[in-house]
């Protein structure tokens, strides 16, 4: 797969939300079309309730995650392990080198100082789903 990255970064530009930019980026790989993904990505943007939780950007990599390993046994554990083991790794990449996954914190909301823009932030995701879930 070629690197998508730039592709994500032109969706954030161009008005989507961090989630909606890194979702709607590879969710043909996953069999999602994009205006599907926009609308169930649009709430996880601005970091969950504005700024409190995670940031979009990490929360869609984790969606990717799911679309792209899960055996769809909705009666059972299934795929379901193997899914947030690599949530978590995408998690704790991300965190290894942001310093945090909070939207608030990384947009230095309570501190004053930011620690990584949102255009940092989607280009940073997008990378780390690139190599966790798709091998690159």
């Amino acid at each position: 797969m070629e690197t998508r990255v730039d592709k994500v970064a032109e969706k954030h530009k161009s008005g989507y939300n961090c989630a909606q930019a890194v979702a709607c980026a590879y969710c043909d790989l996953v069999g999602i079309d994009e205006e599907t993904m926009f609308r169930l990505t649009e709430g996880l943007g601005l970091g969950m309730g504005g700024m409190e939780g995670t940031c979009g950007a990490v929360t869609a990599a984790c969606v990717i995650a799911g679309a792209k390993n899960s055996t769809v046994e909705m009666g059972g554990p299934g795929s379901k392990g193997a899914t947030y083991k690599i949530s978590k790794e995408i998690v704790r990449r991300f965190k290894e080198e942001s310093g945090s996954v909070i939207c608030k914190e990384l947009k230095g909301v309570e501190t004053g100082t930011p620690v990584k823009a949102c255009p940092d932030c989607v280009k940073d995701a997008a990378r780390i789903l690139e190599e966790v879930v798709f091998g690159e």
